[in-house]
């Protein structure tokens, strides 16, 4: 068993170091540079008094919840996710489940909020439509996904995070820590400067 748990924190530890980040040319930008990146464009759309969205499914749903949540409690910042189950089973029912993100940003979005899109495939469809309708009302946008790094999704952020492995617990668990990282950087810069 020990051996087991050995292999699993040493692959996750690997994995940390092997996360990609890209730009919407898919132009290689350092992991460090652009957790900072996306810090910056959070903090000057905020300024502007931009809100920011998540979406995800299944875990990647949660972290979008509990994201959202420590943003506004702990970064003192407009942010929501559009998981809430009568929201999810209203649009699914009415519309297709590919459409249940893309309907609420379309009334809710305005140019100029941030959408964090967090898919561990890259490939659902909802994920993709949402940010779609995302960019289509002038959103900027941050995603995290998995898997095949030319996943559809990894292209569409103006920032793309990519942690290169097939297995859902190790990707939910690094996109939790760089969704973290770029709150408590965010919080921290704030202190500093009285922001």
């Amino acid at each position: 068993m020990q051996k087991l748990i050995k292999k699993y924190y040493n692959n996750l530890t690997a994995l940390l170091h092997q996360i990609t980040v890209t730009d919407r040319k898919t132009n290689s930008i350092g992991f460090y540079e652009g957790i900072e990146k996306a810090c910056g464009i959070i903090m000057e759309q905020e300024g502007k008094g931009n809100k920011l969205m998540f979406i995800g499914n299944g875990g990647s749903a949660a972290i979008s919840s509990h994201m959202a949540t420590d943003f506004i409690k702990n970064g003192g910042m407009k942010a929501v996710a559009f998981n809430d189950c009568s929201l999810l089973t209203c649009m699914g029912n009415d519309y297709g489940y590919e459409h249940v993100y893309e309907k609420p940003i379309e009334m809710f979005a305005a140019a100029g909020d941030v959408l964090v899109a967090i898919s561990s495939s890259g490939k659902s469809a909802n994920i993709l439509k949402g940010t779609d309708a995302a960019l289509k009302r002038g959103c900027r946008a941050v995603t995290l996904s998995g898997f095949d790094s030319n996943n559809p999704l990894s292209e569409k952020g103006e920032l793309n995070f990519h942690v290169p492995s097939n297995a859902y617990g190790p990707v939910e668990v690094i996109h939790h820590f760089i969704c973290h990282s770029i709150l408590d950087v965010i919080i921290e810069k704030k202190s500093m400067h009285n922001y």
